[in-house]
C-alpha cells in the first residue's frame, strides 16, 4: 500500500485513469487543480504547461489531467499535497478515489515529557504529529478520556498535590487509522520539594533580531521577499538543562528546539505569534508572545529593506537585479566504458532539471556522453549565452582536480586517463567570460582528488577580473564525493540536499552556504564530504531573479535557437492495409533520451488479435533490443518512468531510445504489425517504414563528422544550434551501503 509521504509518481495506472475521468471536465477540473496546486510557487504551470495539456483533448484518448499530473509529478509533488488540493477544490469524489489508494501513515513527531511540577504551576503536555489532512487528536489519563482534551496541547492545573503520579497519553486519529504517542508521567509536589527548578535568567526574554525591537510584547513588522529573516531567541539556565520547543499561533513548530529560531520572511504564512516553552524534568516557563507581522518590500542595492508597494518588475527599486536569459546545462556520466559505473547522476540530472525549469531556465540535460559530445555540448551552451544571460553548468558524473583546475571525465576516457581525455572546467569558465555573461554557475558533482597519471600543468589562460562567477564543489579539494545506493534509484550527497534549497529566493552563495550546513549534518558523511563554496560574486544575484530582455530581437532569436531540439516529434496515426490504426507517440525522459509508445487504437471486427512493434531502430543509438516494446514502462529499464509514464495512455508498448546525439541521419525505423484474423491461427504481418526527423538533441549534431579537436585548443564555434529539454526520496542508509569512488570519480 501507498503511504502519503510518497511522490505522486508511485500512482497506479487505475487510480489516474479514475483522477482523469473525474478531473477532465471545464468546472472543479483540472485547470482548478492547477491552479490550487500553484499555491506553492514550485508546482506552478505556465500559460505554455497549461496550454500542452489542454491540447491533449485533440488525441485519441488523450487527457489534459493526465498531462498535469505528470507535470506535478516530475516536481516531486507527494500523495498527500494532491489530496490536499483536491479537498480545497471540495472534490469529494477525487479524495475518495485518491484516499482509497493510499494508506493512512500517521507519525508522532513532538511526544509528551515526563514532568515533576509544584502546588498551583500549569502543566502542559505537548504531542504534534503529522500525516494525512484532518488530524484530531484525544488525551487520555489512565484509560479515562480527558473531556475536551481535542487539541495537540493539554494544560492541566496543578493546584494541590495528587498523591500518586498520573500517567497521560495522547490518541491522533484520521478515519480508521490511528497512533498512540508514548505515556507521560505528571508527579505534583508540594512547594517545599528540592530546589531543582528551572532558574530563568532576569532577562529572559524574546529577542527579535529585526529593526532593533526589543518588546517582545509588541508587533513587529518585518518586510518580506528574499533573502529576509526575523531571529528569535529566548534562553535560560538550569538544572538539569533546559530544553526549547518554539511554537507559532500555539502550534509547536518542527525542528524549532533551540535557543534560536530563525523566522524565514519569504510569505505572510509565517507570520503570527511567536513564543517559545523552556522545560526540564522539573519545571516549565513560557516567554512571552512576540506578534511577528510581514508587509510588503522593495530591494534596494544598498542591500537594506524599504517598505513599498509591490508592483510590477517595471516599477520596482532601481537596485532590482534582472537576468537578460537564463540557461542550464546539466551533464550526467554513468555508463563508463573503462571506469566504476555510477548511478546516482542520472536521479540527479533529472531532479535539478525539473527545478530549474520552474525557475525558467532553459534546461538541457544530457547522460553518458564521450569527449567529442561533451566538447559540442558546451559550444552549443556557449552559442546561447549573451551579455547578461545567467549561465550553470552542472557536472555529476567521475573527475578530478590538478594544479586548481577541474576536469569532468567523458564516458570514453581510457582507464589511465589525462587532462588530453577531459574538459577543463576553467577553460570553459574562460569561454563564458568572453560572452560578457551576467552570472556564471558552476555545481561540480564529482571527486577531486589529485590524478597522478597527469602531470601537465594546463594553459587556460587568464580569466577575466569579473565579480560574478560561483563554484560550488560537491566536496572538498582532494576528496572524493560519495552516492547513496538505494536499490535503482541512487541519490548524490550533493543534490539531496541541492534540491531542498534551489527554489528558494536567496542569493546564490547564502543558497549554497545552507546546502553546506545540511550536508554536516549526515552522520556517514561526515568528515569524508563538505560542500565547497568558491565565489567572487558582489552583487546579490539569485537563480530567482526575473527575466528582463533587452530587445526582442535577441530574445526571439535565442527563444527560437533553444526551442528547435525542445520540441519531441508530434503523434501520429498509422493506417494498414488490414484497416487496423496504431497510434505513434513519443514522450522525452532527458534531452538526448526519447521514449516511444505504439497503441492499436482501431481494429476491425473480423481481427481478434494484433499488436505493434518498433523494429529496424538505427544501431548507433544506445538501445537495449531485449528492453523494447514491453508492455508497462518500468520494463524499459527506466528507474524514472513514473515521472514519465504519466503522459502515455494506457495499453500500449514502449521503447527506450538512449543516446539521440549519435543520430548521423533522421530517426528512421519500422513499425511492425502483427495480427489474427478470426478462425485463424497464424499471424499475419505488415511494415511500415517512419522518419521522425532529428528529434530533441539530435538537431545539434553532438557527434561531429571531424576528428575532435587536440587537447588544449580553444573551445571552437560550432553551427548555430538549438537546445532541448525532457519533458525518489532520500533514506538514510546503512555505512555498508555508502563506498567512495576510486580516485578521480563520483561515487557509488
Amino acid at each position: 500500500m501507498l503511504d502519503w509521504s510518497m511522490p505522486l509518481s508511485s500512482l497506479g495506472e487505475d487510480v489516474v485513469l479514475q483522477l482523469c475521468e473525474l478531473l477532465d471536465n471545464a468546472g472543479r477540473g483540472w485547470r482548478r487543480l492547477a491552479e490550487v496546486a500553484g499555491a506553492e510557487k514550485r508546482f506552478q504551470c505556465s500559460v505554455e504547461e497549461l496550454e500542452m495539456c489542454s491540447l491533449k483533448v485533440l488525441e485519441p484518448h488523450g487527457s489534459p489531467t493526465r498531462s498535469l499530473l505528470q507535470l506535478l509529478a516530475e516536481r516531486e509533488c507527494t500523495l498527500k499535497y494532491l489530496l490536499g488540493c483536491l479537498q480545497r477544490m471540495g472534490h469529494a469524489p477525487a479524495c475518495q478515489v485518491l484516499s482509497s489508494a493510499v494508506q493512512d501513515v500517521i507519525h508522532i513527531t513532538v511526544q509528551p515529557e515526563s514532568q515533576v511540577v509544584t502546588e498551583g504551576t500549569r502543566v502542559s503536555l505537548t504531542c504534534w504529529a503529522t500525516g494525512p489532512p484532518g488530524l484530531v487528536y484525544q488525551w487520555f489519563c489512565g484509560k479515562q478520556q480527558v473531556p475536551g482534551a481535542t487539541a495537540s496541547e493539554l494544560v492541566l492545573d496543578a493546584a494541590a498535590p495528587l498523591g500518586q503520579p498520573q500517567w497521560y497519553i495522547c490518541r491522533v486519529s484520521c478515519g480508521a487509522a490511528f497512533a498512540f504517542s508514548r505515556w507521560a508521567q505528571v508527579r505534583v509536589e508540594t512547594s517545599s520539594s528540592p530546589d531543582l527548578s528551572l532558574c530563568p535568567l532576569p532577562s529572559q526574554r524574546l529577542l527579535p533580531h529585526y529593526g532593533g525591537a526589543t518588546d517582545p510584547a509588541a508587533t513587529a513588522a518585518v518586510p518580506s521577499g528574499r533573502g529576509g529573516h526575523a531571529g528569535l531567541e529566548c534562553r535560560a539556565i538550569g538544572n538539569p538543562p533546559p530544553q526549547y520547543q518554539w511554537f507559532r499561533n500555539q502550534c509547536p513548530v518542527e525542528g524549532a528546539q533551540t535557543p534560536q529560531l530563525q523566522v524565514k520572511l519569504v510569505t505572510t504564512a509565517e507570520r503570527g505569534s511567536y513564543s517559545c516553552r523552556v522545560f526540564n524534568l522539573f519545571h516549565e516557563v513560557w516567554s512571552r508572545e512576540v506578534d511577528v507581522e510581514i508587509g510588503p518590500r522593495l530591494f534596494t542595492s544598498g542591500g537594506s529593506w524599504q517598505e513599498g508597494d509591490g508592483g510590477s518588475p517595471e516599477s520596482s527599486s532601481p537596485g532590482q537585479l534582472y537576468a537578460t536569459d537564463k540557461v542550464a546545462l546539466l551533464i550526467g556520466n554513468m555508463r563508463y566504458l573503462h571506469h566504476k559505473q555510477l548511478k546516482a547522476p542520472m536521479v540527479d540530472v533529472h531532479a535539478l532539471s525539473a527545478l530549474l525549469r520552474q525557475l525558467d531556465f532553459k534546461v538541457v540535460s544530457l547522460l553518458d556522453l564521450c569527449k567529442a559530445e561533451m566538447q559540442m555540448a558546451v559550444n552549443e551552451f556557449l552559442l546561447l549565452l549573451d551579455k547578461g544571460v545567467y549561465g550553470l553548468l552542472y557536472y555529476a558524473g567521475h573527475g578530478y582536480e590538478n594544479f586548481g583546475n577541474s576536469f569532468m571525465v567523458p564516458i570514453d576516457a581510457p582507464s589511465s586517463y589525462t587532462s588530453a581525455h577531459c574538459l577543463c572546467v576553467q577553460r570553459v569558465l574562460r569561454s563564458m567570460q568572453q560572452r560578457r555573461t551576467g552570472l556564471n554557475i558552476f555545481l561540480l558533482d564529482m571527486c577531486r582528488k589529485r590524478n597522478l597519471n597527469d602531470d601537465v600543468i594546463p594553459q587556460v589562460g587568464a580569466l577575466q577580473v569579473t565579480a560574478n562567477i560561483v563554484f560550488g564543489y560537491a566536496t572538498c579539494a582532494d576528496a572524493e564525493a560519495y552516492e547513496l545506493s538505494q536499490d535503482e534509484l541512487s541519490n548524490g550527497i550533493f543534490v539531496t540536499f541541492l534540491k531542498r534549497w534551489l527554489l528558494e529566493d536567496e542569493k546564490i552563495t547564502v543558497l549554497l552556504d545552507k546546502v553546506a550546513e545540511d550536508m554536516g549534518t549526515l552522520e556517514i558523511t561526515r568528515g569524508r564530504q563538505a560542500l565547497e563554496l568558491r565565489s567572487n560574486l558582489s552583487e546579490r544575484r539569485a537563480l530567482t531573479d526575473p527575466i528582463r530582455a533587452p530587445g526582442r530581437d535577441e530574445s526571439s532569436a535565442r527563444n527560437l535557437q533553444w526551442a528547435k531540439a525542445h520540441v519531441l516529434p508530434e503523434s501520429r496515426h498509422l493506417r494498414f492495409d488490414c484497416g487496423v490504426t496504431v497510434q505513434l507517440g513519443f514522450a522525452a525522459e532527458f534531452s538526448n533520451i526519447m521514449i516511444i509508445y505504439t497503441r492499436v487504437v482501431a481494429t476491425p471486427g473480423d481481427i481478434t488479435q494484433c499488436e505493434a512493434k518498433l523494429t529496424d531502430i538505427p544501431e548507433e543509438l544506445d538501445v537495449d533490443l531485449k528492453s523494447t516494446n514491453k508492455e508497462s514502462p518500468a520494463e524499459v529499464g527506466s528507474p524514472l518512468a513514473p515521472t514519465w509514464s504519466l503522459g502515455c495512455p494506457p495499453c500500449c508498448l514502449y521503447s527506450r531510445l538512449c543516446g539521440l546525439q549519435k543520430l548521423r541521419q533522421e530517426l528512421v525505423f519500422t513499425v511492425c504489425l502483427q495480427y489474427r484474423y478470426r478462425g485463424m491461427d497464424d499471424f499475419v504481418e505488415e511494415r511500415q517504414r517512419v522518419s521522425v526527423g532529428k528529434p530533441l538533441i539530435a538537431k545539434l549534431n553532438l557527434r561531429p563528422a571531424a576528428s575532435p579537436s587536440p587537447p588544449h585548443s580553444p573551445l571552437s564555434t560550432s553551427p548555430p544550434g538549438s537546445w532541448g529539454a525532457e519533458g525518489g526520496s532520500w533514506v538514510n542508509t546503512p555505512e555498508e551501503n555508502l563506498s567512495p569512488e576510486v580516485p578521480g570519480s563520483h561515487s557509488l
